[in-house]
C-alpha cells in the first residue's frame, strides 16, 4: 500500500483505554465466537492507525465479516486502497474525491458534511486496488466487508439514494439507504446513514440481530460510527405521519424518496477541521444490552469520531441531545446464506412500532431531500 499527504494518526493506545475507562464505565461483555478482551466503545482517535482516524478490521473487532475506516486527505492527497478478500464502499462525510481502479474512473462529488445532504459513492470490488484522490482534501469513509463474489465496480448516484423517514413523534429518524440490502447490490456489506433530530431517540426499539432465523432475524456484525452537528436549525415545515415501509422485514418505517448531495469542502464542525465549531463538545448516547449470557453491554457516552461495535445483543436507543443532530453511519455484515436485513425487537420495548401510524412524524424530517408524505 502506498500512501501520500495524509494525516498520521498513530497515538498512545493506552491513554486511550484510560480515556473509554473514563467515560464508558461499564464492564464490556462477550459472546461464545466473540473474542474477548475488545473494546466495544472506541473514542475519536483510539482506533486510529497510519492514514486512516478509524481502523476497524475484523481482527481488531473481534469477529469475522464488518470493517470501516476513516480516511483523511489534505488538499491534493492520494490513498491506494488494496481491497484483499473485502468489498468496499468509498463514502464522502466531508468533500469529493476519485476513485481510480484498472479500468474505471469515478469522480464523487461528494457534500459539505454529513449534515448538509446525501453524497454519492463508489463501490469497489475484492482483489482489486483503487487509488482514492482529493484536490481539496477531505473525510471518506472506507465500509467493508469480508466476501466471496467479485462483483463489478460502480458509481452509486446521490439522486438515487432512497431517503426514509423512520419512525414518529420523539423516534422519528431520517434514513439514508444507500448500500441497504434492497437499494444496492453487494456481497455481504450492508450500509445506510441515520440522522435524528436533537432530543430524538433512534435505534430504537432496541433490537438485535445476532443469530440466524430464517425469515426472522439475520446475523449481523454491526459498526456504528458516531457524528453530532451543533445547536439545532433544522427547518419546521408541516408535520408528517408515519406509515409502513415495504421493506425488509420489522423496519416499522416511513416513506421513502431520494436526495441530492450538498457542495464539497469539510465540515467545520469536525473536530479534526480549522476553527471546529458548536458542535465539537456535545455529547450523545448509545446503549447496548446483553441478549444471553456474557453478552455485549454497553452504556457509551459518544462524541464526533465515536465508534461502538455491536457483535451481539440488544442495541439501542441512540439518544441526541436536544439542540444535536446525531449522525452516525452503520455497516454490517454476517455469514447467513443470504444479504438480509431482519431484526427482532425486544419483548418489552417493541410495542412502540405499534404507535407509530397514530402520531405525526417530527416536522424538522426531512433534515435534507425532498418532502416526504405518508
Amino acid at each position: 500500500m502506498t500512501t501520500h499527504h495524509h494525516r498520521d494518526h498513530r497515538r498512545d493506545d493506552q491513554g486511550a483505554d484510560r480515556r473509554e475507562d473514563q467515560r464508558d464505565g461499564r464492564r464490556d461483555g462477550h459472546r461464545p465466537g466473540h473474542r474477548p478482551g475488545h473494546r466495544h466503545h472506541l473514542p475519536a482517535g483510539s482506533a486510529a492507525r497510519g492514514p486512516y482516524a478509524l481502523d476497524i478490521d475484523p481482527e481488531r473487532a473481534g469477529w469475522d465479516w464488518s470493517s470501516l475506516r476513516v480516511l483523511e486527505l489534505e488538499p491534493g492527497g492520494t490513498h491506494t486502497l488494496a481491497t484483499g478478500e473485502r468489498e468496499w464502499i468509498v463514502l464522502p462525510l466531508a468533500g469529493g474525491c476519485t476513485v481510480r481502479l484498472a479500468n474505471e474512473i469515478f469522480e464523487l462529488l461528494g457534500r459539505e458534511s454529513v449534515f448538509s445532504g446525501v453524497t454519492d459513492f463508489a463501490y469497489v470490488p475484492r482483489d482489486a486496488h483503487a487509488q482514492i484522490a482529493s484536490d481539496a482534501g477531505g473525510r471518506f469513509a472506507l465500509a467493508g466487508a469480508k466476501c466471496e463474489r467479485r462483483l463489478p465496480a460502480r458509481y452509486g448516484s446521490a439522486s438515487e439514494v432512497p431517503v426514509e423517514l423512520r419512525g414518529s413523534g420523539n423516534c422519528s429518524r431520517q434514513v439514508n439507504n444507500f448500500a441497504a440490502a434492497d437499494t444496492f447490490e453487494c456481497d455481504r456489506l450492508i450500509a445506510v446513514e441515520v440522522l435524528t433530530p436533537g432530543g430524538n431517540w433512534s435505534s430504537y426499539p432496541p433490537h438485535k440481530h445476532d443469530e440466524h432465523r430464517p425469515g426472522v432475524e439475520s446475523e449481523l456484525e454491526e459498526i456504528y460510527y458516531f457524528e453530532i452537528d451543533g445547536p439545532d436549525t433544522s427547518h419546521t415545515g408541516a408535520a408528517h405521519t408515519g406509515a409502513a415501509h415495504t421493506g425488509a422485514a420489522h423496519t416499522g418505517a416511513a416513506h421513502v424518496g431520494t436526495a441530492h448531495s450538498g457542495p464539497s469542502h469539510l465540515n467545520p464542525s469536525h473536530p479534526g477541521a480549522e476553527g471546529a465549531g458548536h458542535g465539537r463538545d456535545a455529547v450523545a448516547y448509545h446503549r447496548v444490552t446483553p441478549s444471553g449470557p456474557g453478552g455485549t453491554d454497553v452504556l457509551a457516552e459518544v462524541r464526533t469520531g465515536d465508534t461502538v461495535l455491536v457483535p451481539d445483543g440488544w442495541h439501542g436507543p441512540s439518544i441526541a441531545s436536544p439542540g444535536h443532530t446525531l449522525y452516525y453511519l452503520n455497516v454490517m455484515a454476517g455469514p447467513g446464506p443470504g444479504r438480509e436485513w431482519l431484526i427482532s425487537d425486544h419483548p418489552d420495548h417493541g410495542w412502540m412500532r405499534d404507535t407509530w401510524p397514530t402520531r405525526p412524524v417530527d416536522p424538522r424530517l426531512p433534515l435534507y431531500g425532498p418532502e416526504a408524505s405518508r
